[in-house]
């Protein structure tokens, strides 16, 4: 049967990735997944915790008194409440991270960084750092590094919208 382009059907076809936008996307997948990969390698052979964990404490380490609410560190690591609470528990576990009752809200929760947590970040940073420079920012000039930078802001800006209801994975 003959198929005719009317105008409601043109509204409804997807627009298709050029051959470059293919080419431009699929190089951002493989070079975001084998990043991460490689962080995960490098932080789970020299601190035995994938790279989520050491931005959990990184975040924690930067916040006043080294503590946080659990709904702005799972704002700051942009991830589910669920997957921050799953994270927060190993790393109680492990004494890098204690909870405490939040003072101004009865039912908030503050993660806070232990000693001990700190201690580790402090042995773990220069390694990661390295791999960090090693995978990223030696491979790029300066010009390079900071169209990167603009281009990642905008994404991540078009991402997180700011109205009521936006569905972002700290809210959920």
């Amino acid at each position: 049967m003959g198929h005719m382009n009317t105008a409601s059907d043109s509204a409804t076809e997807p627009r298709w990735l050029t051959d470059e936008e293919q080419r431009v996307w699929r190089a951002y997948l493989h070079a975001t997944t084998l990043l991460e990969d490689h962080l995960d390698r490098q932080l789970q052979r020299d601190a035995g915790m994938p790279h989520i964990y050491y931005g959990l404490l990184v975040g924690l380490a930067e916040a006043p008194r080294r503590r946080l609410r659990m709904t702005e560190l799972a704002m700051k690591a942009k991830i589910t409440r669920s997957r921050l609470s799953h994270a927060i528990a190993r790393l109680e576990k492990n004494g890098w991270v204690r909870r405490e009752d939040c003072p101004s809200d009865k039912r908030g929760q503050l993660a806070v960084l232990t000693d001990e947590g700190a201690e580790v970040l402090a042995q773990t940073a220069p390694g990661h750092v390295a791999t960090v420079r090693q995978a990223m920012f030696d491979r790029l000039g300066p010009e390079q590094q900071k169209a990167l930078g603009e281009i990642m802001g905008i994404i991540a800006e078009g991402l997180q919208p700011n109205e009521a209801g936006a569905d972002l994975p700290w809210l959920r």
